[in-house]
């Protein structure tokens, strides 16, 4: 469909806190402000607080299995999601909760549990980030072999039609509990999912009622073109890693472009960019936070990270040359991609490209002054680059609540950003429709 896509927009833009303790920044666990712990629920209880406060539409949780000295500080030792937001569901009432889940390294009966299980305790805050798992280092502690790129979205398809399928094994009005006719759940209401790929089946249902939100939340992160074909298939939220405005609203047109081509309103598909904030009360101050989160860098951890994200050991080119011409990858396709499109268009060396990534691995930097980031966020909302931002503070808690108390109101004060939610669920701040019983008569 080459057409572009005339956005019909909400008029609010979106916002998710992208919680990757102790912060983005590789170096952000060494900030003196930064809460730097392993696994810490009270500090994920603060967060939480502060994003409900600021009255963000939800809090993301990313995931990985990796571990190992030279990782990112936040991949090394860390909650399981769901757990995790199971227990932040208990002190927030409005918050959205998303967790990543893997379709290649699960089962969909597990996950359509867990999330519908979620959706239950939180009254209808759940969301499951769709991921299939880039790096093949995964596959180790599975004992399996990861499988390529192609296929692995092949597996997401399959596996995100099974989890849909288990979520509507019951009916919405099923349980009843009649004590009079003895009935705990209404005869007929009960659906036994019977379904068979190529990578997975399912032969029965769900032990667990039709979530509030009839199907959690579906949150998509992959760019490339198997990714952006499965996020117009499946997704309600797209992650996507954007740091130019013409290349954002090029994704913006196209990916709604495709979402219309597959039968559905495009405005039922949110693109939501990760966006980078370094927050300070004046511009001087935000770039003097920076300079020190940079000053922090442990070359070793930075370099993993460079590495990972164009998928070949970037610590062999020298410095301060160019970035040379790489293969192509199998792991994360659209972000090497994105990262290489950068350092061509900004002619940047490979220590510039190594910086940047260091801090917001491609997604949108933003160094500066209350005022100046709202512009910014306000210019690629109007101008059709973005539903809303996924915020990704350098460290925590202290810039994201930075960006709380002297960003959020900028934004509220402009009529861009809630004040109050309207809602009681994810679907509900989204804008999202609930999917229909389709069993109901």
């Amino acid at each position: 469909m080459n057409q572009s896509y005339v956005p019909q927009r909400p008029h609010q833009m979106r916002l998710g806190v992208f919680v990757q303790t102790p912060g983005h920044h590789v170096a952000g666990w060494r900030h003196p402000d930064a809460v730097a712990s392993g696994p810490n629920l009270a500090l994920m209880k603060h967060i939480a607080a502060s994003a409900e406060r600021g009255k963000f539409d939800m809090f993301f949780l990313g995931d990985g299995f990796a571990t190992g000295y030279g990782e990112h500080p936040s991949t090394i030792g860390k909650f399981e999601p769901l757990t995790l937001l199971s227990a932040l569901a208990m002190g927030t009432s409005r918050l959205g909760l998303a967790a990543t889940a893997s379709t290649t390294y699960a089962e969909p009966y597990h996950v359509a549990r867990g999330f519908a299980s979620l959706d239950h305790l939180s009254a209808g805050r759940a969301a499951w980030n769709v991921v299939t798992t880039a790096y093949a280092k995964s596959a180790a502690v599975f004992g399996r072999q990861h499988p390529p790129h192609a296929e692995r979205y092949a597996m997401a398809e399959e596996f995100v039609e099974a989890c849909r399928i288990l979520w509507d094994s019951w009916d919405d009005d099923a349980f009843i509990a009649d004590k009079a006719s003895g009935r705990f759940v209404r005869p007929g209401s009960l659906h036994v999912p019977h379904f068979k790929g190529k990578y997975f089946g399912v032969d029965g249902g769900l032990n667990v009622p039709r979530p509030p939100q009839g199907h959690p939340v579906l949150i998509q992160a992959g760019s490339s073109g198997p990714g952006q074909a499965l996020a117009a298939r499946i997704a309600d939220v797209v992650f996507t890693a954007q740091n130019d405005l013409d290349e954002a609203r090029a994704f913006y047109n196209g990916l709604k472009s495709q979402v219309a081509a597959c039968g559905r309103r495009p405005e039922s598909a949110l693109v939501m960019p990760g966006v980078f904030p370094v927050v300070g009360r004046t511009d001087a101050e935000a770039q003097a936070i920076f300079a020190e989160l940079n000053r922090n860098i442990e070359m070793t951890t930075a370099f993993t990270v460079l590495s990972e994200r164009l998928g070949t050991d970037m610590s062999v080119h020298p410095l301060d040359e160019p970035v040379p011409d790489l293969p192509e990858t199998e792991h994360l396709k659209s972000r090497a991609a994105l990262l290489l499109e950068m350092a061509r268009r900004d002619k940047l060396t490979v220590r510039q490209l190594f910086y940047r990534v260091a801090a917001a691995r491609g997604h949108l930097l933003l160094v500066a002054a209350p005022v100046r980031i709202a512009d910014v966020l306000e210019t690629w909302f109007r101008s059709g680059a973005a539903d809303g931002f996924n915020v990704m503070p350098p460290f925590f808690p202290g810039q994201f609540d930075a960006f709380v108390d002297l960003v959020v109101p900028i934004l509220q004060e402009r009529g861009l950003f809630r004040t109050d939610y309207s809602g009681t669920t994810l679907r509900d701040h989204l804008g999202l429709e609930r999917p229909a019983d389709g069993h109901a008569a």
